[in-house]
């Protein structure tokens, strides 16, 4: 076959493909917004700022739909400018995927995240993407994660085959950043248990369902700890912490029963690395009482409680969760600007130590929204990870701009 006759397959080729995307349907959104914290006390660690804490971030999204919506590909970038931690200054491809819908399956190529989880105040199960850990203090914002998805839908449920070539490493505050510990993460510092490091390739497999009240999702995971092992280094005279990454084999279920006015949420794991076997649990429920006072306001009432095997080890291990219980309350305004709080409390039942959280948000017109956050951190026992945050109590403002 001539080079000449390549060259002309190719251009044709090109020429279909130009055709194909002038014909599509592009729509693009997105929001910009402008964000202020103020820490109530002064920096806990040397180097870190003082008391307000301003950033600019914007993330649009554009989707391109052809083939009367059978194929699509959605493009959402991320960028923010932080004015105190140029750690937190960061951009990233939150989602750059390709999703050709058939019949009864559907298949998504590209950088895509994925939620898994039911629970309000954790999310164990949830464990495809990694943690923006600059982003927020919660652990709910995640980075765009490389993926091939198989979803094929049965009359039995919905089964989705994930094949995740490459890993993303855990982002975390700096030097100057607040919401971190004595010792700073070196972002320069990591290893791995696979020794294809940063391209070793993960599987995951996935079976949903709804089976009358019930929502139901179960799934296996093996390939890399999506959270670190955090050990002390040097970095010339500096003491930092090192990131280590080892492989894990994680199953997982997750329930959510929806009777009348109740809300039952469970979440569990079951974690295999070679340092150590644990299983965790959050479960709890969330009743609303519709239309209190004869309104049009919705008062839902929260209850969860977190467990994991290892215990206090588990603590000293990373996880935020042995031993807790949270209580909250959501109130849903219902009214034209979709008003809504979330407040929650939660402790620690083996030590002196809780946090408090207030999660306010209001549309005002049809383009912006305003959102209010703040935290209370507290511990008095200096061997409980909140202890290293006492000093980190804020509020948040932000206002987003979305078009």
């Amino acid at each position: 076959m001539s080079m000449n006759f390549l060259t002309k397959k190719a251009a044709a080729a090109a020429l279909l493909l130009a055709f194909n995307i002038s014909a599509s349907e592009f729509e693009y959104s997105g929001k910009i917004g402008i964000e202020e914290r103020y820490f109530f006390a002064g920096g806990q660690y040397e180097e870190q700022f003082e008391h307000w804490q301003t950033s600019f971030s914007v993330e649009p999204e554009f989707t391109w739909n052809w083939n009367d919506g059978v194929d699509s590909l959605v493009f959402t970038p991320f960028y923010r400018f932080d004015a105190q931690d140029e750690q937190r200054t960061h951009g990233d491809i939150r989602e750059l995927f390709y999703i050709h819908v058939g019949d009864d399956w559907e298949f998504r190529a590209g950088i895509r995240k994925e939620f898994w989880g039911v629970t309000e105040f954790q999310h164990l199960v949830d464990v495809i993407n990694q943690t923006d850990g600059v982003e927020g203090f919660d652990g709910e914002d995640k980075l765009g994660q490389q993926m091939l998805n198989l979803s094929l839908v049965r009359d039995w449920g919905i089964i989705d085959l994930y094949l995740l070539p490459g890993f993303r490493e855990r982002t975390f505050p700096g030097e100057e950043g607040r919401l971190r510990g004595p010792l700073v993460v070196d972002k320069n510092n990591v290893s791995y248990e696979s020794s294809a490091e940063d391209k070793h390739i993960d599987f995951a497999a996935r079976w949903s369902h709804v089976l009358g009240d019930f929502d139901i999702g179960s799934y296996w995971f093996h390939g890399t700890n999506r959270d670190p092992l955090l050990t002390p280094a040097q970095n010339g005279q500096t003491l930092v912490l090192r990131q280590y990454y080892n492989q894990m084999d994680q199953l997982g279920i997750d329930v959510q029963a929806t009777i009348d006015d109740w809300l039952w949420k469970f979440e569990s794991i079951y974690r295999s690395t070679k340092a150590e076997d644990f299983g965790a649990v959050q479960a709890g429920f969330e009743y609303t009482y519709v239309g209190v006072f004869d309104s049009f306001t919705d008062l839902g009432l929260l209850m969860e409680y977190g467990w994991d095997s290892r215990g206090e080890a588990g603590a000293s291990a990373g996880a935020n969760v042995q031993n807790d219980l949270f209580l909250g309350s959501r109130i849903a305004f219902n009214d034209m600007q979709d008003s809504e709080v979330l407040m929650g409390f939660s402790t620690d039942l083996d030590h002196n130590a809780f946090s408090i959280l207030v999660e306010a948000s209001r549309r005002f017109g049809d383009s912006f929204k305003a959102n209010l956050d703040f935290r209370m951190l507290q511990s008095s026992e200096y061997t409980d990870q909140l202890y290293s945050l006492k000093d980190d109590d804020h509020l948040q403002v932000s206002l987003d701009w979305y078009f």
